[in-house]
């Protein structure tokens, strides 16, 4: 799996400088649905509350994944936002995806396409299945698993606890952050075949060199939370310090306004999920 990759955590090129306007507008309450929300009928997305400003500080350590430290908000931790709108996101170019208007923050964008690049020299095709997903998009790909017949008549939280064991909580999901990539498909089959083989393999070798990792490893090692996806690879330097912003920030308080989040604190989302990733990815 991924532990030569981690033990040989290397720089990546991109280093941050910019300011960010952030969004401070939100209120919401725990509540259960009675119909799917689907991506297409998600919520409006809130204004950028462009009055609060926050810089960058480059971060001593040159040698720290972690190459950025400033104050993200709660609406960006939570991914209470419209990626199309934030001045720290870019949409990706068609060459790179299947899909239309989806989004990365730009310095993850920025390495994916090195290495994008490198990767068609040697013959790997990687194509961006899933990008940024915020509050309202995550809340809708929960609501539409939340109504399947399969969970008639189960509690809430055995509905919770098997939904994800792929899917994240509106609010904890890494995609929310804009630094993480789902690649070419999220079908077992297809990494079991020759083809994603070859794929899973240049990536193991290769990502860590433009700042991107697997972020849910083999299982074996202990690691809590979803299953196994070979699919899905953060962008380290700049998720490392959400992440710990988002430990350090969130309550259990704030993770509302979907079916089933009240179970979310006797789960332990924080702890089992949202920490259940491969553990040299860990916030220091």
């Amino acid at each position: 799996m991924m532990n030569n990759t981690h033990n040989n955590l290397r720089k990546p090129i991109t280093r941050l400088a910019f300011v960010l306007c952030v969004p401070l507008l939100w209120a919401a309450t725990c509540q259960t649905s009675t119909a799917p929300i689907l991506p297409a009928q998600a919520e409006q997305p809130l204004p950028l509350d462009t009055t609060s400003t926050y810089t960058i500080i480059a971060a001593a350590d040159s040698n720290d994944l972690s190459v950025a430290a400033r104050v993200y908000t709660k609406d960006e931790l939570l991914g209470r936002f419209e990626p199309a709108k934030h001045p720290d996101f870019e949409v990706i170019q068609k060459k790179h995806t299947t899909k239309d208007g989806i989004y990365l923050q730009r310095a993850a964008y920025a390495d994916f396409q090195r290495m994008w690049e490198a990767a068609k020299a040697a013959g790997v095709d990687l194509s961006i299945l899933s990008a940024t997903r915020n509050f309202n998009y995550q809340k809708g790909i929960w609501e539409k698993k939340w109504l399947r017949e399969k969970y008639k008549g189960m509690s809430d939280r055995d509905k919770v606890a098997d939904i994800m064991k792929f899917s994240s909580m509106p609010g904890t999901s890494r995609h929310h952050w804009g630094t993480d990539v789902d690649f070419n498909s999220v079908e077992l089959a297809y990494w079991q075949s020759a083809t994603g083989k070859k794929v899973y393999a240049w990536l193991v070798q290769h990502a860590a060199t433009f700042g991107y990792y697997q972020t849910y490893t083999d299982k074996a090692n202990g690691r809590s939370g979803y299953e196994e996806e070979k699919w899905h690879w953060s962008y380290i330097p700049i998720a490392r310090e959400m992440h710990r912003q988002f430990k350090n920030t969130i309550q259990y308080s704030d993770i509302t306004g979907f079916s089933g989040c009240k179970e979310a604190e006797g789960l332990q989302v924080f702890a089992v999920f949202v920490d259940g990733i491969a553990p040299d990815l860990l916030p220091k």
